[in-house]
């Protein structure tokens, strides 16, 4: 079970990658179903797993950070579009990618520095990460559709890092 573990950390990864440059152009969830629907099955192997070799676990902490770092990207701007409230098409609306702009790279970024924060077991460094992210957008963050992307979005980037970590987790024990 641990190989499929392994092997579904992998596909997110992947899969991630490949559909973060057009999860802005994108109107449809199914990728970021997608994402999450793997996620969970690699979760519940996971659960499942017995002990592993070093090695085996090394490899799915790699492989989860990865997951996190590029898998969160689709998933992000799914939840975005969805926490939308205002969707007509003459104002400026939180899902729009031009709001806080540079946001794929900073959630990449993001989701890396999460999920090694907690995996080191650092429960200070979540924080730090969320002030100096605060600070680097504080001029932006004054119009309230900024703030509301600059919310949601950290908190499902957020998330999503810390559900892959917990995959890793999961594996450990």
């Amino acid at each position: 079970m641990s190989i499929a573990v392994l092997v579904l950390l992998a596909v997110v990864t992947v899969a991630g990658a490949a559909l973060t440059p057009r999860s802005d152009r994108r109107r449809s969830p199914a990728g970021a179903l997608f994402l999450v629907s793997v996620l969970a099955v690699a979760a519940a192997l996971a659960w499942r797993t017995g002990r592993l070799s070093d090695e085996v676990e090394t490899l799915g902490v790699v492989l989860a950070v990865t997951a996190a770092a590029l898998g969160g990207g689709p998933v992000t701007t799914a939840v975005l579009r969805a926490a939308d409230p205002d969707r007509g098409p003459d104002r400026r609306r939180a899902s729009d990618p031009e709001v806080l702009r540079g946001g794929t790279w900073i959630g990449v970024l993001e989701r890396t520095a999460v999920a090694a924060v907690v995996l080191a077991q650092y429960k200070e460094g979540l924080p730090v990460l969320v002030a100096v992210k605060g600070l680097g957008r504080f001029n932006e963050l004054k119009a309230p559709v900024a703030a509301e992307r600059f919310i949601i979005g950290t908190l499902a980037s957020g998330l999503w890092a810390l559900a892959c970590v917990g995959v890793s987790v999961l594996l450990h024990s």
